[in-house]
């Protein structure tokens, strides 16, 4: 059976400013150096574990 190719489509974004600590930024351009990773998207991968983690935890322990 023939996989079908789909296009990808790009999700819609928006654009926050936040601030990090300077200790956090430098650990984390420290840990993408090199990699095909852009600071952005450590911290898009980084939040959407941190939250279906927690999406986990709240499945396990409903209020």
């Amino acid at each position: 059976m023939a996989v079908k190719f789909k296009i990808p489509t790009i999700p819609s974004t928006v654009n926050k400013t936040i601030r990090f600590p300077a200790d956090l930024v430098n650990e984390v351009e420290k840990l993408i150096q090199g990699q095909n990773c852009t600071f952005s998207a450590f911290v898009i991968a980084a939040t959407q574990a941190a939250v279906e983690d927690l999406q986990k935890q709240e499945k396990k322990n409903p209020h």
